[in-house]
């Protein structure tokens, strides 16, 4: 599974792994991928060393990336503080009287909440880089489009290519003439912020509207045949995210998570902007209607829903209630019915992906000239 791109980057196989788990990335490019650790939730920069120090221990000297979620224009001097008074009371009582709804219990004095989506913050995002900078990442790639200016030349300094996902050929000749390295296209399918675009239709539309950039195929990729399929569209190589979730390595912190992901299928998602704000798919869950319901007040724009639901979806997931307690994945989920190490997602990739190579090259060979 070799393009341009995984000969560029020194890997076995183009295939990309998205995840907030260190040791899923690390064993991603252990078994000859590209793992990219996921940097949002990380708003002290001790942590995400630490981390990065884990993965430096056990990626076997391969390479990794990192993925940052940062806006394209600098926004100083906003402080969390700030944005938290903008949030209406209205807002907040529909939370507490949802959570309560539902018995979920408060969290323990002085506790806090453990989620809370700041990485967007120019600060935060920025204290991220700073550490990051100090290790040999090979990519940084940017979940909300191109990265500033000087964050770009900063990572061509180092010898970093910047990725950016996009939802449209629109935003990825954006990205192109921002100076990127690599478009993501990522497809309607795909967990987490998405746009209306599904995967088959978009993924050449971006090829045609970058060449020369490589193109990364994300959205509704779980199986070798999907790899195939992705290359067959131009792509240099897939960007992977939800299939990792039900890893072994995974640290999820919720069997009752990890329950509901294994039993759902893939008309189990809702695409919602209950999480942050912007259009994100996740399971579907009782706490995803409430937010979309026409008879509540609506979400809030990004980034002030994800500060408003932080500590309560914290609740909900230390105290794991069911109906509520979800995740952000993609419509691949159906395919993830059982839990398995990632080395053996990674070898069931690789072999379905070798089964489709083969039956399409006996399908040009009995349909080719003679």
């Amino acid at each position: 599974m070799q393009t341009e791109l995984s000969k560029q980057l020194g890997v076995e196989h183009a295939l990309f792994g998205f995840t907030p788990f260190p040791a899923v990335a690390a064993a991603i490019s252990r078994a000859g991928g590209f793992g990219v650790l996921g940097a949002v939730r990380y708003t002290d920069p001790d942590d995400l060393k630490r981390d990065l120090d884990w993965i430096e221990a056990h990626a076997e000297g391969r390479p990794y990336g990192l993925d940052v979620v940062m806006p394209a224009k600098k926004v100083e001097g906003v402080t969390e503080a700030d944005v938290e008074a903008m949030i209406p009371e209205g807002h907040r009582r529909f939370v507490e009287d949802t959570l309560a709804k539902y018995g979920v219990p408060e969290l323990a004095e002085g506790e806090a909440s453990g989620w809370r989506i700041t990485g967007w913050m120019e600060q935060v995002a920025r204290t991220q880089l700073d550490v990051a900078f100090d290790y040999p990442i090979r990519l940084l790639a940017n979940a909300l489009g191109s990265p500033p200016a000087d964050v770009i030349r900063r990572a061509h300094d180092r010898g970093v290519l910047v990725a950016a996902l996009a939802g449209s050929a629109r935003h990825a000749r954006k990205h192109k003439d921002a100076g990127i390295d690599i478009v993501v296209a990522q497809g309607y399918e795909a967990g987490g912020h998405t746009g209306e675009i599904a995967s088959m239709v978009l993924t050449p539309e971006v090829v045609e509207a970058v060449d020369p950039l490589p193109v990364l195929a994300a959205g509704g990729i779980g199986s070798g045949q999907q790899v195939a399929a992705a290359l067959a569209l131009g792509a240099q190589g897939v960007w992977t995210g939800s299939i990792w979730l039900t890893t072994t390595e995974a640290d999820l912190h919720s069997p009752a998570l990890t329950r509901k992901l294994l039993a759902a299928g893939s008309g189990d998602t809702v695409r919602s902007r209950a999480l942050t704000g912007k259009p994100a798919r996740q399971l579907r869950t009782e706490w995803t209607d409430a937010w979309d319901d026409p008879a509540g007040p609506g979400t809030l724009p990004m980034p002030l829903q994800g500060l408003l639901v932080a500590e309560a979806v914290s609740r909900i997931q230390k105290y794991e209630v069911e109906p509520l307690l979800g995740t952000p994945v993609g419509q691949i989920v159906g395919r993830m019915t059982s839990e398995s190490s990632v080395q053996a997602v990674f070898d069931d990739l690789t072999r379905g992906f070798e089964r489709a190579v083969d039956r399409i090259n006996r399908i040009a060979g009995r349909s080719g000239p003679s």
